[in-house]
């Protein structure tokens, strides 16, 4: 049987697995705590599993992290985007949220 003639809804859609989604959760968990993120959303297509940050509910995602299959014998991509901007992209899901951990911070000289 092709992968064509495969119905939609029978096709196999990309998820994180318990443990990454607990590594991102940890991450979220901490900048709410902070007071820096509020909301959250997830999207699971084939193609991809996105994991979005939001600060507020109503405005765009402040961050999304996402996960790609592996092709041709490779392992699993991950990567984490501001906007249009890719920030970092690996096989390590810790690498990435590494990027969105390490943010530069304001210091006051006094």
């Amino acid at each position: 049987m092709s992968r064509l003639s495969v119905p939609k809804k029978l096709r196999r859609q990309l998820y994180f697995s318990r443990s990454e989604l607990g590594q991102i959760l940890a991450a979220y968990s901490a900048r709410v705590a902070a007071g820096e993120w509020r909301d959250y959303a997830m999207d699971f297509t084939r193609d991809r599993a996105v994991f979005s940050v939001f600060r507020h509910t109503a405005e765009h995602a402040l961050y999304a992290i996402e996960k790609f299959p592996g092709k041709s014998g490779r392992p699993e991509l991950f990567a984490v985007s501001r906007g249009p901007q890719r920030l970092k992209q690996s096989e390590s899901l810790n690498t990435v949220l590494a990027a969105i951990k390490s943010r530069p911070r304001l210091r006051t000289v006094g």
